[in-house]
C-alpha cells in the first residue's frame, strides 16, 4: 500500500557529461597542489584549455567570483512590479552557450576556491570510502523458488542484480532461512550488471527492477541523463536477451500484469504522470492501450501492486485528494474498475487479501487516517476495522495472508503494530489486540521491506543515528525476531562511542519542535564551543527520520554535533504537523527551524560562530528563507538543488509539475497567496545585509527544481549582499535532481561539502 507517487514529486529530499552541444568539462582536482602562484597558473591553464576552443567568453578563474550580467525582466501582478535581472539564466533546452558558459564559470570558480583544501577533501573522501565494505551483498529477499539480491564489487560504482535458487523449495519459510552459499550451493546468476550498462554514460540509474510472477523475465527502467524520463527494457532472466523493443518516454512506475503484460505510466508536456498504459510484452509500444487519462492538471497518476499480486491499483492524486482504480491481473483486458470514488478532500490507498480490499482513508475528520475493509463484490460496503486516532497516524499498511502490519507514528516516532486476521472468507471485524514491536534507541528510523505475502515473516529495515542500517525478519506467529544483516562499517567504527538524543525546542507560537541529535561522547564538550551541523526539510508531509549517515562520521569524528530539526510541513508528528507548515502557514517551517537553531545555541550545544546548516530541494527553500530572515544566526550554509524562486515558478504552469503543487504552496494567481509567497520566496527577499558563507548546488537536467532557480539566487546574492564571505555555486552538468549516480561519486560530493564547512570554521 506504499504511495509511490511521492517519489516523483519535484522538490524532494536529496557523472559529468555534456549537454547535447556542450563540450565535455571534466578534469580531476586530484592533480591540483595547494594554492600558490604555481597552482593558480595551473588552474588557469587547465580551464582555458577546456573552453578556449568552444566558448566565446573568457572564464579564467581568479580570486574574484563570476558576475552574471543583468538583463531587466519585469513581471507585474496585482499592481506589484518585480524586476528579475537574471531571468535570462533560464534555458529550458539547456543548450544556450551563454548560459552554459556562465554555469561553467561558476564551477571553475568553485574548483579554484576549494583547490587549497584539496588535501583535506581527499582525506575526507578516503575516510568515507574506507568505511565501505566495497564487495558486499544486500540481505537476500525470497521470491518463490529464488533469492534475489544486489551485489557490489570492489572499485565499482554500481550494483549487480543477482539471484540464486533456494535449497528448501516448497518448505515453509522461517526467520532462520538463509540463502545457500559455498561450493555445493546453486550457482549465482547475475541478471543485470549496472557497471556494464553505465560504461557509456556519466549518469546512470535504474528506477524500477520488476521480476515477472513466473520468475522468467525482468522489466527494468533506466535513466541515463538525470531528467527522470525512463526507458523500459524487458529481458529473459536466464539468457539476458531482450524481449521485444524498449518502452521509451515513460516513468519508473512499472508493474507486471501477469506474466505477459506490463502496466506503466507516461507524462504530459509538463512532466505530470497523466496516462496509464497496458503493454503486451513483445508487441510494439504504439499498440499499447491507454487504461486511463487524467486530464485535471492538478492530479497525477500513481501505480502500485497489491501484496497478493492479484490486483494492480492505479491512483489519481492531488495533495489533498486521492481516488483508486483496480485492475485484475488475470483479466487485464477488462480494464480498470473504480474502487474508491473521487471526493474532494478524501485520500485513499488500497491493498487486497482474500475476498476483501483494505483501504486506508484520510479526511478532514480522520486526518490521521482510518482503515476500512470492503468485499470485492461490493466495494461500497466499507467497514471500519481500525478507527482514526487523533494522536496516532497510520503511515502505511502491509498485508499478509494471515496478518496485517500497520506502520504508525506517535509522538514523532515510527511504530509497528501487527494484527492477526480471520481466515480468508470470514468477515473482517474491528481489529483488536495488536502486538507492538519495541526499539532501543531514543530516536530511530523504520522502513517497510518487501515480504512474502503467503508467509508469516515480516521483513523491515531499522537504523538510528548511531546504528547502521539493519534488516530484520520477524515471525508474526512466534514473536521471534532475527537480525538478517547489519551494514558493515569499516575503519574502527563503534556505535557505543556515540550518543543520540531527542530534544524539544519551543516555536514562537509555543509549539514544541523535536530535534534529533548525535555526537561522539569523547569529543563533544557541550559548553557552546562545539561545531554543529543542523539539517532541515519540512515539506510534502515527508518524514526526515533520524537514520544512519555513514558520511556524517567524518564530521562526528572531528567533534561535530549532527542534528535534524523536525519542523512543521513534514509528517513526523502526524497530518496536522504537515497542515500547519503549508499554504498560508508555510512560514512556520522557517520559524521552527530558527527556533531550533536558537535553542541549540541557548543550551550550549554550539554557538552562532560554530552553527552550520543544510537543506536540499524544498529543504533548500528552508535554507534560503532562514538566511534572509536570520543571516546572523549561522556561520555557514549548504543548499542543495534549492527551490528558491518560489513565486516565479508557481506562477508559471508550463514549468514541470507546478500545477500539481498549488495545493502545497498555494496558487499565486490568487492575490492572498501571491503576496504571502512573495513575503518568503528567497530570491524575492535577498537584502543588502551580511550573509554567512554559502555553498549551493544544482543539476542541469533537474526536472524538479530547474537549475536556473539556484543560479538566479546566487547571481542576485552576489550583487546585493554586503559581506565578503564566500559564496560558491556548483552545477552538475550531467546530472539531475539527485546529483551524480555512482556511489563513490556521491562520496566526492559529501567530501566537497564537508571540506567547505571545515574551511569556513577554520578547522582545516
Amino acid at each position: 500500500m506504499v504511495n509511490s507517487a511521492s517519489l516523483v514529486r519535484r522538490r524532494l529530499v536529496f557523472g559529468t557529461v555534456s549537454a547535447a552541444n556542450l563540450p565535455t568539462f571534466k578534469f580531476s582536482l586530484s592533480s591540483f597542489i595547494p594554492i600558490s602562484k604555481v597552482s593558480c597558473d595551473y588552474v588557469l591553464h587547465r580551464v582555458r584549455a577546456s573552453f578556449s576552443s568552444t566558448m566565446s567568453r573568457d572564464i579564467s578563474p581568479s580570486r574574484s567570483p563570476p558576475v552574471a550580467k543583468k538583463v531587466k525582466h519585469e513581471m507585474e501582478k496585482f499592481g506589484d512590479l518585480r524586476v528579475d535581472n537574471y531571468y535570462w539564466l533560464r534555458d529550458d533546452s539547456r543548450t544556450d552557450p551563454e548560459v552554459l558558459s556562465y554555469l561553467q564559470e561558476e564551477n571553475a570558480y568553485t574548483e579554484y576556491f576549494m583547490s587549497g583544501t584539496k588535501p583535506l577533501e581527499d582525506q575526507i573522501y578516503a575516510e568515507m570510502r574506507g568505511r565501505l565494505k566495497e564487495d558486499d551483498i544486500t540481505a537476500p529477499i525470497r521470491r518463490g523458488p529464488y533469492y534475489y539480491y544486489h551485489r557490489t564489487l570492489e572499485g565499482k560504482e554500481y550494483v549487480q542484480h543477482c539471484r540464486r535458487l533456494a535449497s528448501n523449495i516448497g518448505a515453509l519459510t522461517s526467520v532462520y532461512d538463509t540463502m545457500p552459499t559455498g561450493s555445493d550451493a546453486p550457482p549465482e546468476h547475475v541478471i543485470l550488471d549496472e557497471n556494464i550498462k553505465a560504461q557509456e554514460h556519466a549518469f546512470y540509474i535504474i528506477g524500477a527492477f520488476k521480476v515477472s510472477p513466473n520468475n522468467k523475465f525482468v522489466a527494468y527502467a533506466e535513466d541515463a541523463k538525470g531528467d527522470e524520463i525512463f526507458t523500459v527494457h524487458v529481458i529473459d532472466i536466464e539468457s539476458r536477451t531482450p524481449v521485444g523493443m524498449p518502452l521509451v518516454g515513460v516513468t519508473s512506475d512499472l508493474e507486471w500484469a501477469g506474466d505477459e503484460a506490463l502496466v506503466y505510466t507516461t507524462r504530459d508536456e509538463i512532466l505530470r504522470p497523466d496516462k496509464v498504459w497496458l503493454h503486451k510484452v513483445g508487441t510494439e509500444q504504439a499498440l499499447d492501450s491507454c487504461l486511463y487519462h487524467e486530464k485535471d492538471e492538478t492530479f497525477s497518476l500513481d501505480l502500485v501492486a497489491s501484496e497478493s499480486k492479484k490486483f494492480l491499483f492505479v491512483a489519481s492524486e492531488s495533495k489533498i485528494t486521492r481516488f483508486v482504480f483496480y485492475l485484475d491481473v488475470l483479466k487485464p483486458g477488462n480494464g480498470l474498475n473504480v474502487l474508491t470514488p473521487r471526493l474532494d478532500g478524501i485520500d485513499t490507498s488500497a491493498s487486497h487479501r482474500g475476498n476483501h480490499f483494505f483501504i486506508k482513508r484520510r479526511s478532514d475528520e480522520c486526518f490521521n487516517s482510518e482503515l476500512v475493509a470492503c468485499p470485492l463484490d461490493n466495494t461500497s460496503d466499507t467497514r471500519v476495522i481500525l478507527p482514526h486516532r487523533p494522536s496516532v497516524k497510520i503511515q502505511d499498511v502491509q498485508l499478509f495472508s494471515n496478518h496485517l502490519v500497520v506502520y504508525e507514528r506517535e509522538d514523532g516516532l515510527p511504530k509497528i503494530n501487527i494484527y492477526r486476521l480471520p481466515d480468508i472468507g470470514e468477515p473482517v471485524e474491528r481489529l483488536e489486540g495488536g502486538r507492538t514491536l519495541d526499539f532501543v534507541d531514543p530516536v530511530y528510523s523504520l522502513d517497510m521491506s518487501e515480504s512474502e505475502f503467503s508467509s508469516s515473516i515480516l521483513r523491515f529495515h531499522y537504523s538510528s543515528m548511531r546504528t547502521p542500517p539493519s534488516v530484520y525478519d520477524y515471525d508474526m506467529n512466534s514473536g521471534v525476531l532475527v537480525l538478517k544483516k547489519t551494514k558493515m562499517v569499516l575503519g574502527g567504527f563503534d556505535s557505543k562511542s556515540y550518543i543520540t538524543e531527542r530534544l524539544w525546542a519551543t516555536a514562537p507560537d509555543g509549539t514544541q519542535i523535536p530535534i534529533s541529535i548525535v555526537y561522539r561522547k569523547d569529543l563533544v564538550k557541550l559548553d557552546g564551543s562545539d561545531p554543529l551541523f543542523l539539517y532541515g526539510y519540512g515539506s510534502y508531509e515527508i518524514c526526515i527520520d533520524p537514520n544512519f549517515e555513514e558520511s556524517s562520521l567524518s564530521l562526528l569524528d572531528r567533534g561535530f554535533i549532527y542534528a535534524i530539526a523536525h519542523v512543521r510541513g513534514g509528517g513526523e508528528m502526524g497530518r496536522q504537523w504537515y497542515e500547519n507548515g503549508k499554504l498560508l502557514k508555510k512560514k512556520n517551517t522557517f520559524t521552527d527551524f530558527i527556533a531550533s537553531a536558537e535553542y541549540l545555541v541557548e543550551k550550549k550545544y554550539c554557538s552562532k560562530e560554530k552553527l552550520c546548516i543544510e537543506g536540499r530541494s524544498a529543504g533548500g527553500l528552508l535554507v534560503g528563507a532562514v538566511l534572509n530572515m536570520r543571516p546572523d544566526l549561522f556561520k555557514a550554509a549548504v543548499a542543495g538543488v534549492p527551490f528558491v524562486d518560489v513565486l516565479t515558478t508557481m506562477l508559471d504552469p508550463t514549468i514541470p509539475l507546478t500545477t500539481s503543487e498549488w495545493e502545497e504552496w498555494g496558487d499565486p494567481r490568487e492575490e492572498e497567496f501571491y503576496f504571502y509567497m512573495k513575503s518568503y520566496s528567497p530570491v524575492d527577499n535577498i537584502e543588502a545585509q551580511n550573509y554567512p558563507a554559502i555553498l549551493i548546488t544544482a543539476g542541469l537536467h533537474d526536472t524538479r527544481v530547474m537549475y536556473s532557480e539556484p543560479a538566479k539566487f546566487v547571481a542576485k546574492l552576489r550583487d546585493v549582499k554586503t559581506d565578503d564571505n564566500v559564496l560558491l555555486f556548483k552545477c552538475e552538468l550531467g546530472a539531475g535532481h539527485f546529483s551524480k549516480s555512482g556511489r563513490f561519486e556521491r562520496l566526492q560530493e559529501h567530501a566537497l561539502k564537508y571540506a567547505f564547512i571545515l574551511k569556513t570554521l577554520n578547522m582545516v
